[in-house]
C-alpha cells in the first residue's frame, strides 16, 4: 500500500515545479527590469535638468543644449540615446513672485525597451503586452539668467 501511495506522489513535485518556475522567473526578471527602468528614468530626468541649466545661460544655443542632453544620455549608458527626442524652448515664461519672467524649457522623450520582461511574461501568458516599449518623458524649466 505504501509503494502505491508513493508512486502517485512522485509526479506531484514535478507539477509544482512546472507551475512555480515560470512565476518565480517572471518575478525575478520583473525586479531586475523595473530597477533598470528606474535607473534609465533618473538619467533622462537628470539629462533634462542639465539641458535646462545649459540653455538658461546668456547667448545659449538650443543645439548646444540638445547635444549636451544627448551626451548625458550616452554617458548614462542608454543605448537609444541618439533616437531620444529633445526639445529646447528658450522663449518659455515662468511666474516668480507674481512677475512673469523668461525661462527655458527642456523636454526629453526617450524610447525605453525592456530586454527580458516581455519574453518571460509571454511564457505565462502568450497574448500579454506587458513589457512592451515605453516612452520616458522628462521636462525641466529654469529661469533665464539674462533677466
Amino acid at each position: 500500500m505504501r509503494t502505491r501511495h508513493r508512486q502517485r506522489e512522485r509526479g506531484q513535485a514535478l507539477v509544482e515545479a512546472a507551475i512555480m518556475i515560470p512565476i518565480l522567473l517572471m518575478l525575478m526578471v520583473g525586479i531586475f527590469e523595473v530597477g533598470r527602468a528606474y535607473q534609465a528614468w533618473q538619467v533622462v530626468s537628470n539629462a533634462a535638468r542639465e539641458g535646462a541649466r545649459m540653455s538658461v545661460t546668456p547667448n545659449s544655443d538650443p543645439d548646444t543644449a540638445i547635444a549636451l542632453v544627448k551626451q548625458y544620455l550616452h554617458d548614462g549608458q542608454l543605448e537609444a540615446y541618439s533616437s531620444a527626442n529633445v526639445v529646447v524652448d528658450n522663449n518659455a515664461s515662468l511666474t516668480v513672485n507674481g512677475t512673469t519672467v523668461g525661462a527655458s524649457l527642456v523636454t526629453v522623450n526617450y524610447p525605453f525597451e525592456f530586454i527580458m520582461l516581455q519574453p518571460v511574461v509571454r511564457l505565462v501568458s502568450p497574448a500579454s503586452t506587458v513589457g512592451g516599449a515605453i516612452t520616458m518623458h522628462a521636462t525641466s524649466m529654469m529661469r533665464n539668467e539674462a533677466q
